[in-house]
């Protein structure tokens, strides 16, 4: 199993704040936004003398009403064609092990978030990477590159949209042509769809589960993690109308019993989350995403990617590599006492060697801390550059 690139760093940060320092975190999608109020006083007024288990799909209240917040955007379920996960993290490794045999490949456009590497590993799958560029701004890329790494053992194409580290948000017409591919070659088209709520500038986001001729080939993720700021509560979920595949998947979500009961009181409660809510989400993170635009541009020799979804960048550095740099700002560079822990990019790729000089960077700190996380990074990179011809 590979390391989390997210996470791995993590001892060296809290070394360097037992020493003192204040560490800024761009490595972590943990958004600092308020969990609405809803979803904590259910768990605080949920009577209950015995803590039970639920269905293994899950409460039917629950994926009742969530079939009603699909039906908000457009997305046509009962509640059979739901099941409820512990995570967004379960419905991956329930769906790679539901389509994939040990030695099965499952194509996904590189970078992806870096858990997909680890979830194939474990349903013994082998990812088969499609590489985009921080140049075209990590587009999809052609259909030829799909078409010619499809084999016989090609069981899926995963998507994560809007995308995860890139920010990348899939327009309608590409999401047409994956189903075509994967309608002309029998495959599932699996979608990560847990940053749905996070698109700027007027983009739109828009289901697999919409586009209806692919019925019986679309699986979606999702989970209340980022939506509602609930990423301690650990509830996802896994939807589909094919009901092969959902009675496959049954059988992982019967193995494991059920999912958390008080998570799913609260993330039953969320649904009700007033519009209000995302729109003000939806602002603050558009000013985030500017501000740390606009700041790492302006830093000589930086390239970034600009998101158009989800809270998070990709950024070229003018470093040798990416995941030195990232333990040499926690261990040996600080500004004021303060340092900053980013991702190292490496760990978002299948290609051996791509993304060496790259950071994905997590816009979830409050402007005046992200203001002064993008100035620390400026000063570092200088330093950093000297040390590297030293030596």
């Amino acid at each position: 199993m590979p390391s989390s690139p997210i996470r791995k760093l993590v001892p060296f940060a809290e070394k360097a704040i037992a020493e003192g320092k204040k560490v800024y975190h761009l490595n972590i999608g943990q958004p600092d936004i308020e969990t609405p109020s809803i979803a904590l006083d259910a768990v605080r007024n949920f009577d209950l003398n015995v803590l039970e288990y639920s269905h293994s799909a899950g409460f039917q209240s629950y994926r009742e009403k969530l079939a009603g917040y699909y039906q908000k955007h457009q997305i046509t379920l009962d509640a059979n064609q739901i099941i409820v996960t512990t995570g967004g993290s379960e419905a991956l490794m329930f769906a790679m092990g539901s389509i994939a045999d040990p030695g099965d490949e499952i194509i996904i456009p590189e970078p992806f978030y870096a858990n997909y590497n680890a979830f194939s590993i474990a349903s013994g799958a082998t990812v088969v990477p499609v590489p985009s560029s921080i140049e075209n701004n990590f587009a999809l890329p052609p259909i030829s590159e799909f078409e010619k790494l499809i084999t016989t053992k090609t069981k899926a194409i995963l998507i994560c949209n809007p995308g995860n580290p890139t920010g990348y948000l899939y327009s309608l017409d590409e999401l047409e042509i994956l189903a075509d591919i994967c309608i002309r070659h029998d495959l599932f088209l699996l979608a990560d769809e847990v940053y749905r709520e996070f698109a700027y500038d007027g983009h739109q986001h828009h289901s697999i589960l919409t586009i209806e001729r692919l019925q019986e080939h679309a699986v979606v993720i999702d989970s209340v993690s980022k939506r509602y700021s609930m990423c301690g509560a650990r509830i996802g979920c896994l939807i589909s109308k094919n009901k092969a595949f959902m009675q496959t998947a049954m059988k992982f979500a019967q193995a494991r019993l059920s999912p958390p009961t008080l998570e799913q009181v609260a993330a039953e409660a969320a649904i009700g989350t007033p519009d209000s809510y995302f729109k003000a989400v939806n602002e603050e993170y558009t000013m985030r995403r500017n501000l740390l635009v606009n700041g790492l541009q302006k830093i000589e020799g930086v390239k970034v990617a600009k998101p158009n979804g989800a809270f998070y960048c990709m950024a070229a550095l003018p470093i040798d590599d990416a995941e030195v740099f990232a333990q040499w700002l926690l261990e040996s560079f600080d500004d004021q006492g303060e340092t900053v822990m980013v991702a190292p990019a490496g760990g978002f790729y299948a290609t051996p060697g791509s993304g060496k000089n790259e950071v994905r960077i997590a816009y979830v700190l409050e402007k005046t801390a992200l203001k002064r996380a993008v100035e620390i990074l400026e000063k570092a990179i200088p330093i950093y550059q000297k040390q590297m011809v030293l030596s």
